[in-house]
């Protein structure tokens, strides 16, 4: 269990009012507050220890590298692997973007990428352009009416000439969580490379890569304690070895002349110029907090606010309230998506504001979703390890206050 009231005091900004009311902060799916851990973490590294990284001899810059490399080793325990299958990057959508372009030269004319209908566009894009520069096929996995991923749609889609396929592991609208060990399952039996985008799942869920057997995954550090500015690209260390770098520059050679270039192993080849060091050393530190915590503890406590979130919109707003994703608490992560009757969602947004409480509002970079949902945007709660039942029951009270308004 979760000490939540002891946790919250590393948190300030949990302590700040707006509208004279304390602030109850459920945009987590879009980033994470940051504990005063991380924060001073950082400011500790700017004031004693800044340097470049893999630069120079002195002191300062052995000790920075020293963390920095610290840093692969941490972010890659809470996952279940090591160092060298971690490259830091600018976060999810630049994890991806790296990825897509690093194995473009693997994929061929008439070759097949299989994504998902629920995918965050930066698991999308990448993907769609991607087929476009090679003339490959982009097939897309439908869901049903509650956005549950359909798995027989997928075995019947993969085929021998299926190179990718592309899912996320939590949705960031319905909170649909995919069974990313059966994904694996079937595209691997074509060969296919499998790309997790764990940008929901990662900061909540209790993640190891070896047993989901899945070859690449994406997260960013600002969603789960961390900094902005670092993001992760996972991948089996065979299977990075091929990739071709997305940037050229210092860092990532080991040797340059005029007529041929070596690169260093990875990650580093994959990580060109002066890296995010900072960042990297702050997202340790996050993944520390998380760490000590226990990524099954704030799974357990995260269903435990759903549970009681949907239970209490079921109850008391059924007929006003609609909510958008799987009902059973065991099939979602930690947020709830919901429309209002008769109110706009921007409008709903905005009202919960004048009471303190932060959502996001909107097609939450979904819009191949909710156009297959029938839907014109969504409010969208989503929670963490510093929340609690009491900010949930505030959230419920202040809604039923703002469906009263409708006729």
């Amino acid at each position: 269990m979760i000490d939540v009231e002891t946790l919250r005091k590393d948190f300030p900004i949990l302590e700040r009012e707006i509208n004279g009311q304390k602030i109850v902060y459920f945009d987590n799916a879009a980033s994470s507050q940051k504990p005063v851990q991380v924060v001073e973490r950082m400011r500790d590294f700017y004031y004693n220890t800044y340097a470049n990284v893999h630069r120079g001899v002195h002191t300062l810059s052995q000790e920075a590298s020293e963390q920095y490399e610290e840093a692969h080793a941490v972010v890659a325990s809470l996952i279940g692997t090591k160092k060298d299958e971690i490259v830091f990057t600018m976060g999810t959508t630049d994890s991806i973007n790296m990825l897509a372009h690093g194995i473009e030269p693997l994929i061929g004319e008439g070759d097949e990428i299989i994504t998902t209908v629920m995918e965050h566009h930066s698991n999308y894009l990448p993907w769609k352009f991607l087929s476009k520069r090679k003339k490959a096929k982009l097939k897309i996995i439908d869901v049903d009416e509650d956005g549950r991923l359909d798995y027989t749609q997928l075995e019947n889609l993969v085929t021998q000439r299926t190179r990718i396929v592309a899912v996320c592991h939590m949705s960031n609208v319905t909170g649909f969580i995919t069974n990313v060990e059966k994904v694996a399952k079937i595209a691997h039996e074509t060969e296919a490379y499998v790309v997790v985008d764990g940008a929901q799942s990662v900061p909540h869920l209790p993640v190891n890569v070896k047993k989901l057997d899945i070859d690449f995954m994406a997260f960013s550090g600002h969603k789960m304690l961390g900094p902005t500015g670092i993001g992760v690209l996972y991948g089996k260390k065979d299977l990075l070895k091929e990739l071709t770098p997305y940037r050229y520059g210092g860092g990532m050679i080991s040797r340059v002349t005029l007529s041929e270039v070596e690169f260093q192993d990875v990650p580093w080849r994959l990580e060109a110029g002066t890296p995010n060091i900072v960042q990297a050393v702050g997202l340790a530190e996050a993944v520390k907090y998380l760490k000590k915590v226990g990524m099954e503890n704030i799974e357990s406590h995260e269903k435990q606010l759903v549970k009681k979130t949907l239970t209490l919109i079921q109850e008391e707003l059924k007929e006003k309230i609609k909510i958008v994703g799987p009902l059973n608490p065991q099939e979602r992560g930690g947020l709830v998506t919901f429309t209002v009757k008769g109110l706009d969602h921007h409008t709903v947004a905005s009202l919960l504001d004048a009471y303190g409480i932060m959502v996001r509002s909107g097609k939450h970079c979904a819009h191949p979703l909710h156009e297959r949902l029938g839907l014109e945007g969504t409010v969208r709660a989503s929670f963490y390890l510093y929340n609690t039942e009491h900010e949930v029951e505030r959230f419920i009270q202040a809604l039923t206050e703002i469906v009263g308004t409708v006729d």
